[in-house]
């Protein structure tokens, strides 16, 4: 009796258990009691970065939590980023760069996912309930990498030094070094600097980490004094060099096999890593990007056996580059040579993952879209010239005009 009862006394325990963990679960909102008066966290990311907000409190009567989106504090345009039933699911591969807002972002557990995020995403992003009661917000600050300023610490370069405007102190606040990019290799590691400013008297709806410190797009801080620091302290990237050895793996699959071929015979020859094929047509544009690779990763490229490192290949290092890595980990070539064909490899936090085997043609026609860079590209240097030409052709009919009015002024007073 005792035999026969004991697998349903292990699994009424069993149910407890689960029960009992759900429970636990539910109760994290009841140890987080809402503030009286809506709070927002300040928060700071780079472009394209992706980041989550947690939802931290919420009445234990709300089943099901609704995200809103306001450009300012005290907007009347609120956006909702949800379906009301919290069902909306963005998978985060499928997502490009320029793609809407809501496109990019996703609600899983009460929590708000947005991915590549842009600096028209900043702004405040409201928990609450479908009846427009809100409990809880955070204050988002997008900051754009356009103009990001590079500093390679093995050149004996440092960052700008802070600035300080009476009582307003604008300084850079870093993020922890990366991993090493490569293994048994030199490789490179980098740390992101996002713009901070510290002045008293800010609001104290904005909740920061450092009392009177928030960061420079926070909406905490007057329109002027906010596009004044972005454009005087822009997001800065700090590079070094570094050199880590590679873990072994142990051999299992295919690769054992293969192994133990080789000791029998000839070893057959199998990629380092899963490689792509692609064909590239001569004089157009080519981006390829890391699989499963984000701005705060640490990634490199390389061409066959040339390491192309940051110091030489990272976007702004010269003005006239055709080959580059942008500041989202992504290796871009402007306009395609036959000596780009190649295989191009990706690491990631020290592993080589991937590989692209590029090959370049010349044949077939390609249409021009707007949507193309290379076409956008083109149409603005057609632009340029064509104003450049413009002023030559006026400045040389006012040198004209001036010469002749001279030569009548010399006449009348012959």
């Amino acid at each position: 009796m005792g035999l026969v009862h004991t697998p349903l006394l292990l699994l009424w325990s069993w149910g407890s258990l689960q029960a009992f963990e759900l429970v636990e679960k539910e109760n994290v909102f009841q140890k987080t009691p809402c503030p009286a008066f809506l709070m927002f966290d300040n928060a700071a990311y780079l472009t394209d970065m992706s980041f989550e907000l947690p939802c931290h409190c919420k009445p234990e009567e709300v089943a099901a939590v609704v995200w809103y989106y306001q450009e300012q504090l005290g907007s009347h345009h609120t956006r909702v980023l949800t379906d009301f039933d919290g069902r909306v699911v963005v998978d985060s591969g499928q997502v490009r760069v320029g793609s809407s807002m809501l496109a990019r972002f996703s609600i899983r557990m009460f929590s708000l996912l947005v991915f590549r995020a842009q600096p028209e995403d900043s702004g405040l992003y409201l928990c609450g309930t479908r009846h427009g009661d809100y409990f809880y917000g955070y204050d988002v600050d997008i900051q754009s990498s356009r103009k990001m300023v590079a500093v390679f610490v093995d050149q004996g370069q440092k960052p700008p030094v802070d600035e300080e405007h009476g009582d307003l102190h604008i300084f850079t606040t870093f993020w922890e070094w990366t991993h090493c990019d490569r293994c048994g290799v030199r490789g490179e590691q980098w740390r992101i600097g996002l713009c901070y400013l510290n002045k008293p008297g800010l609001p104290p709806r904005f909740r920061k980490s450092v009392p009177d410190v928030i960061s420079c797009g926070s909406q905490a801080v007057p329109r002027k004094l906010r596009n004044m620091a972005g454009n005087h302290r822009p997001p800065e990237l700090m590079i070094r060099s570094c050199m880590v050895p590679c873990k072994k793996k142990s051999q299992v699959g295919l690769m054992a096999i293969y192994t133990f071929v080789s000791k029998l015979g000839s070893k057959p020859w199998i990629p380092k890593v899963p490689i792509q094929l692609h064909q590239q047509k001569l004089g157009h544009g080519l981006i390829i990007s890391c699989p499963g690779a984000r701005p705060e990763h640490a990634v490199a490229w390389d061409k066959d056996h040339l390491r192309l490192y940051r110091t030489s290949f990272l976007k702004g290092v010269n003005r006239s580059m055709r080959i580059f890595i942008d500041h989202g980990n992504q290796f871009h070539i402007r306009f395609t040579q036959l000596n780009d064909r190649g295989t191009y490899y990706c690491w990631r936090e020290g592993e080589m993952i991937a590989g692209f085997r590029v090959a370049v043609t010349s044949r077939g026609r390609y249409h021009a879209s707007l949507s193309d860079p290379e076409t956008r590209y083109a149409l603005q240097a057609a632009l340029v010239g064509y104003v450049f030409l413009t002023l030559v052709f006026i400045l040389i009919h006012l040198c004209r005009c001036c010469l002749e009015s001279r030569k009548q002024e010399h006449t009348l007073l012959l």
